[in-house]
């Protein structure tokens, strides 16, 4: 138990650690043994000064993060297609619409993720969490099928993220 106490005293947050290592490497454009040195010890000193302000973040599961990942990394890219054909083409064939995404959970986590998510994929925009009505208010730059992006939101960002945090549908959540 104290190997882990010191553990988490030096490494409080080791995802933020191995990014500012990994950050340092890249931006020094060298793998020697001073940079990679400068890197470890920014990596612990920084993590710990900012230890304070990062709230411990929940067990999550990798897998299903990491999948999540590249769905919406290839979403980012389709869409920003998508999206340019569309503004290049003509106005009148563009149909903004604002819709409701009815949330399964409140948990903030994948709430906040899922509107992120809604929001960096080009086309749609989140407006806001409604958490007392527990759904996000979207603008979509162009839809005529408002219902099937609702379901597509929840199938391919809203389940991962209830997936990769381990959280049950509560009770009285719409489907």
């Amino acid at each position: 138990m104290q190997k882990r106490a010191l553990l988490d005293r030096w490494f409080p947050h080791p995802f933020v650690s191995f990014l500012i290592f990994a950050t340092w490497l890249m931006l020094s454009h060298s793998l020697d043994i001073a940079d990679i040195f400068t890197a470890f010890l920014l990596g612990i000193l920084i993590a710990r000064l900012v230890s304070p302000f990062i709230a411990r973040t929940p067990r999550i599961h990798w897998l299903p993060a990491i999948k999540l990942f590249f769905v919406v990394l290839w979403d980012i890219v389709i869409s920003n297609f998508r999206v340019a054909k569309m503004v290049l083409g003509p106005m009148d064939q563009l149909h903004p619409k604002w819709y409701r995404v009815p949330l399964e959970t409140e948990h903030e986590q994948v709430n906040t993720l899922l509107a992120m998510i809604i929001t960096t994929t080009p086309g749609t925009v989140s407006a806001g969490i409604d958490q007392e009505r527990g759904d996000i208010l979207v603008h979509a730059l162009s839809t005529d099928h408002a219902e099937l992006d609702i379901q597509d939101i929840k199938q391919r960002y809203e389940m991962p993220l209830l997936e990769i945090f381990d959280v049950k549908i509560t009770e009285g959540a719409t489907q």
